[in-house]
């Protein structure tokens, strides 16, 4: 009897470590994909433009798209687009292709991150960009945007939704 106790505990010891394990993982989509999704499901759109080099935007991958209330707010309310804006393949988006324009022997940028992520006549990165179901941009941050800011940002955007 004390032996089918002690493996009984192992046992809920080893399913309570691994459900602690378990991770929520942020849903991120295409382009294309949300275009098909809007016409049954809007949502609003949140759209993060980054490069491989950009020390602040891998922050914001580690932390601010690490935070479960961020992840559970944008799987649940949005649909999350990452951008490479140095991406090379083409993006048919709206009707309209968009693709990578070099401006330099070895750097360039990305039409379509370009049209999401330029503020004022300049683009850096990070840059997300908050769209409405229609595709309307609502909001452009650019600049590093902790996970509690980001919070607030989502929940004030689904308050003016309503």
């Amino acid at each position: 009897m004390i032996k089918k106790s002690i493996v009984f505990i192992i046992l809920l010891y080893c399913f309570a470590i691994r459900a602690q394990k378990e991770k929520v993982v942020l849903k991120t989509y295409t382009f294309s994909e949300i275009e098909i999704l809007q016409q049954t499901k809007p949502k609003p759109v949140v759209a993060f433009i980054y490069t491989d080099w950009c020390k602040i935007c891998f922050g914001m991958k580690k932390k601010t798209f690490q935070n479960l209330k961020v992840i559970n707010l944008l799987n649940d309310r949005f649909y999350f687009i990452k951008l490479n804006a140095e991406h090379k393949k083409e993006i048919f988006f709206l009707g309209k292709k968009f693709k990578y324009k070099p401006n330099g022997s070895k750097t360039g940028i990305h039409e379509l991150a370009k049209e999401l992520g330029t503020i004022n006549n300049k683009t850096s990165y990070p840059t997300t960009a908050f769209l409405s179901s229609k595709f309307e941009i609502n909001l452009q941050i650019d600049s590093y945007i902790n996970s509690k800011k980001m919070e607030n940002i989502l929940l004030k955007i689904l308050q003016l939704k309503s």
